[in-house]
């Protein structure tokens, strides 16, 4: 089955609780439809560039599937419907990265970075 790699940013004014739950639900939709999540990650709230429906900050949360199209199509559709979902980007990947996203990294494992240039 194809691979695939979800982040979505849902509402400020939510708990932490009710952010992961978010997760869970769409967890399910996914094993609903015969795809299965191979890991996900729950970012915290962060500060976003722009204002998305007057939210200057969201919950992020990243999802690792396993899933046909149909499965993943089902769960952006419900994704847009919920009223706590603000933005969904979705992208088909070859193959999943092994360990942690390099937001959950801590900044000294990052390493191979460039280093800032000073403007002369």
């Amino acid at each position: 089955m194809p691979l695939y790699e979800h982040v979505f940013i849902s509402r400020q004014d939510l708990s932490n609780a009710q952010a992961e739950s978010l997760v869970e639900h769409f967890s399910t939709v996914l094993a609903d439809n015969g795809g299965k999540v191979v890991e996900s990650e729950y970012w915290g709230v962060k500060t976003m560039a722009y204002k998305i429906n007057k939210n200057r900050k969201g919950h992020y949360a990243f999802l690792r599937t396993d899933s046909p199209a149909p499965a993943v199509k089902e769960m952006e559709r419900l994704m847009g419907l919920h009223d706590d979902v603000m933005r969904v980007l979705t992208i088909k990947v070859d193959q999943h990265a092994e360990g942690p996203s390099i937001q959950m990294q801590k900044r000294e494992e990052r390493g191979d970075r460039r280093e800032r240039r000073s403007r002369d």
